[in-house]
């Protein structure tokens, strides 16, 4: 029997174990599971100490710690060193973040995916290159590490950035998802810890997830990691490295000051901390400001995606690598892909190298002036200031609303859009806020007709 009284004792959790068969442990991850996704268990609870509730239970401590561990291990948990296990900010958060639905009535501004018809170029590049004599070297197998001409393309593309490398710290990748999951796997070890915004894109998370890998809150102050918290992650959380997202951050749309991309350029490099940097947005600027890497080239990773400002369906990438990591990605892009696609980075070679990259960007960036001021003036008062040329927007909602509740009713309007619980990390009370893309309507028209339908739900 427990040695204590529970009858009055507040506890957050009390499971009823009186009716459950085989391992206990199996059993009670499986209670605690669905009491999460069911939202009886709210993100930020705080559960019972280890110790507390295998005395309620009646249970040996190693049971509970297994029980903890299984569902830290699904993302359902996250601990704090000497501040106890919590249910994670987005336990019961869906983390794909792709149209799958397929609702013609439904007007898509969740998935970032910019419209088809800007693919026409892409496609004329596509159909010249087939038309080659040699075309049918295209539909091969490629290097693992790339051609000598891809890798120039991907210098000339990160230079477009102000970013100076050179050929031989450059690694071609299968997307950006693709670069992500391939660094994270070949440079940390299961059971590392990583370092993250508060807010952060939800690939990361299925990414690390894969490989064990644990994601931390960084302290910040106005959507941007502070050193202070830097310091405190590497003492007490023991961090291996940071993921970060400089430009158009995903979800909030700020862009990181140059202070604060030097200071954590400075602690990394004090501190010896791997830091991948996302720089998936940062062409779209209107004057694209300097890497993490520029100030750091040996302590970052930098991963450059095409999908956002050229075509998702080029899958292409390209990733600046310090030399001492050149080699473990490579084997790992290698086990993940065999090949990047020939045909796939020759013609995003081509269109780097003879100024159709710039064309595509260029126009893209006059939409999202068009669009961003559509949002501006329609949901004034709930979207987070931004620069002009964002593909994304942060809606910051009415104390009535989750955002969680919010991206429900926006459904049953018609609009698909993404609350903040898939983006948080760690244990807090998400905040009430939306994401939207802006890119993803097919018209202007589309766009403005599904942000009316948010605002007027906004103002219930």
């Amino acid at each position: 029997m427990p040695i204590n009284s529970f009858d009055n004792y507040p506890m957050s959790w009390k499971p009823d174990v009186s009716g459950i068969s085989g391992p206990k442990y199996i059993a009670l991850a499986k209670l605690l599971e669905t009491d999460i996704r069911s939202g009886k268990l709210k993100a930020g609870t705080k559960l019972p100490p280890q110790r507390e509730l295998a005395d309620f239970l009646d249970l040996n401590l190693s049971t509970i710690s297994k029980v903890y561990k299984l569902c830290s291990q699904k993302g359902l948990l996250s601990a704090s060193v000497g501040n106890g296990t919590y249910v994670s900010s987005d336990a019961a958060a869906d983390p794909m973040l792709l149209c799958a639905k397929g609702d013609s009535h439904i007007i898509e501004m969740g998935a970032i995916i910019p419209s088809v018809p800007d693919n026409v170029k892409v496609k004329q590049y596509v159909e010249r290159l087939l038309k080659k004599p040699d075309s049918l070297s295209l539909l091969s197998y490629g290097l693992p590490e790339g051609t000598e001409r891809q890798r120039e393309a991907g210098v000339l593309w990160m230079k477009k950035s102000g970013f100076d490398t050179d050929a031989a710290h450059i690694v071609p990748a299968a997307g950006g998802q693709n670069a992500l999951a391939a660094a994270l796997g070949a440079l940390f070890e299961t059971g590392d810890r990583i370092g993250t915004e508060p807010l952060t894109f939800p690939g990361i998370k299925t990414a690390a997830k894969l490989f064990g890998i644990h994601l931390l809150p960084v302290q910040s102050l106005n959507y941007e990691v502070t050193e202070e918290g830097i310091r405190y992650a590497v003492q007490n959380e023991k961090i291996k490295g940071l993921y970060i997202i400089p430009d158009y951050q995903n979800p909030t749309s700020h862009i990181m000051s140059v202070v604060t991309r030097k200071m954590i350029a400075r602690a990394a490099e004090k501190q010896n901390l791997l830091v991948i940097e996302d720089g998936i947005n940062n062409l779209l600027e209107r004057s694209p400001m300097p890497p993490i890497a520029s100030f750091a080239p040996e302590q970052v990773v930098y991963l450059s995606s095409l999908s956002k400002t050229i075509s998702p369906g080029l899958r292409t990438a390209f990733i600046h690598v310090p030399h001492r990591y050149r080699e473990k990605l490579v084997a790992a892009l290698y086990s993940m892909n065999i090949s990047i696609s020939p045909l796939l980075a020759t013609v995003s070679a081509a269109l780097i190298e003879d100024g159709g990259a710039d064309e595509i960007i260029a126009h893209r960036k006059r939409r999202l002036l068009e669009r961003n001021h559509i949002v501006d003036q329609i949901l004034t008062g709930f979207v987070l200031p931004c620069e002009p040329t964002s593909p994304l927007r942060y809606i910051q909602l009415p104390d009535h609303f989750t955002g969680k509740s919010f991206e429900i009713c926006a459904r049953q309007a018609g609009v698909e859009v993404y609350g903040s619980e898939r983006f948080f990390v760690g244990n807090k009370v998400p905040e009430k806020a939306a994401r939207i893309s802006i890119v993803t309507p097919p018209s202007p028209e589309f766009l403005e007709e599904g942000v009316k339908r948010l605002r007027s739900l906004l103002l219930q």
